[in-house]
């Protein structure tokens, strides 16, 4: 199977995205080589260091993200590997070269910006076909290659128009576009979807993934936004204070996040504090002020550490359930409704309160449960997570 081919579905021909990303992951194979490594980079400005240590590797055809708030250092990382800025230290290799020296026009790499930075006095064809004509291209060539960006892209048709008369979803697929029209190895994404409404931002996503599958590019992300990460990449890499924390597939840093921190930035979490009073087959009990707590994990007898479980892994009960492990008592305080899900914040003896979610699978024509009520509240031991840092 080409990587410019993902397979279809047998009924509708449509490309099966997920079908191929399950099947690709060419850091698990040691005969692999990555297509870029950061080899204990480090970028400073005066006295701020904005990448500290990083060890780095991507692999060709690669979906990757850098996810992390502002000023950890992930635009830093990325304009290092565009050529904008220089690293104080360590080595930045493209295949077998160190390309840390190299100017951005001598390397293979483009950059999509945030502000998409298009020319308001050029329409859409001159837009795209601006950095070909700085290259030295055909004019046949230079027509063809447009051609098939705006197909690619989907602004058939568009091609004469001006920046100023293009909806903003339509404008970002023109600087996507320009991006993509000089055929870089590598295509660097800087929070490509921030300026679009929320429906635009969810239906760009698949159509991102999709061009990437189409195109078997390597295409590396820059977002702080985790929904957008957890869907567009192949792997993820979680950036804090100028370190890469913790990479991994999105399941394996949702699921299984390096600590806390980590856990309360990729989605919601609830943490549950205590020592540790036993461990046995894989299962850690845990003492905590809200009661006694079993997961599944590893830490030592006696430690402290702490149970994190995801909202959405809690099940709420409105009638006391069956006596067992990981069971809470509470009062809903608060709720939301958010249409296919409802969320309630339930307060526990003690006043802290915790949430959990439920999924709203039938359609009701009044809340089950409102603000007041009682609720009990469960989870599996494999449902949740054990942290100890």
């Amino acid at each position: 199977m080409s990587a410019s081919a993902p397979p279809s579905h047998p009924q509708n021909g449509r490309p099966l995205i997920g079908g191929v990303r399950e099947s690709f992951a060419p850091w698990e194979d040691p005969a692999q080589q990555p297509l870029v490594r950061f080899e204990d980079v480090s970028k400073a400005f005066g006295d701020t260091a904005a990448v500290r240590d990083v060890d780095l590797a991507i692999f060709e055809r690669e979906f990757f993200a850098l996810l992390g708030p502002s000023g950890c250092g992930k635009t830093t990382l990325m304009r290092l590997l565009a050529g904008f800025e220089t690293p104080d230290a360590g080595r930045l290799m493209l295949g077998d070269r160190d390309i840390a020296a190299d100017p951005p026009h001598r390397r293979p790499i483009h950059m999509m910006f945030q502000a998409y930075a298009l020319f308001p006095h050029l329409d859409v064809v001159g837009n795209i076909a601006f950095g070909l004509k700085r290259q030295g291209l055909p004019r046949s060539e230079i027509a063809d290659r447009v051609e098939e960006m705006l197909a690619l892209t989907r602004l058939t048709g568009l091609g004469r128009r001006k920046v100023d008369q293009l909806s903003g979803g339509q404008r970002q697929r023109v600087a996507l576009a320009r991006a993509l029209a000089p055929r870089p190895r590598i295509l660097l994404l800087d929070e490509p979807m921030a300026a679009l409404d929320k429906k635009l931002r969810e239906e760009t996503r698949f159509e991102l993934m999709a061009l990437q599958q189409r195109l078997g590019m390597t295409f590396m992300i820059v977002t702080h936004d985790q929904d957008e990460a957890m869907v567009v990449a192949d792997r993820i890499a979680v950036m804090r204070e100028g370190r890469i924390v913790q990479v991994g597939r999105p399941t394996e840093v949702y699921e299984a996040p390096a600590d806390r921190e980590t856990a309360g930035f990729i989605g919601d979490i609830n943490l549950f504090e205590g020592q540790v009073s036993a461990v046995n087959q894989g299962q850690v009990a845990l003492k905590t002020p809200e009661g006694a707590f079993v997961a599944e994990g590893q830490a030592a007898p006696g430690a402290r550490a702490w149970i994190g479980v995801r909202p959405e892994k809690i099940v709420v009960h409105a009638e006391p359930p069956p006596a067992g492990a990981n069971v809470l008592a509470g009062v809903i305080h608060d709720y939301g409704y958010l249409g296919d899900w409802t969320t309630y914040l339930v307060e526990l003896p003690g006043g802290r309160r915790i949430t959990a979610a439920r999924a709203n699978i039938a359609r009701a024509a009044a809340r089950p449960l409102g603000c007041g009520d009682a609720v009990w509240l469960t989870f599996a031991p494999d449902a949740a997570v054990v942290l100890v840092r």
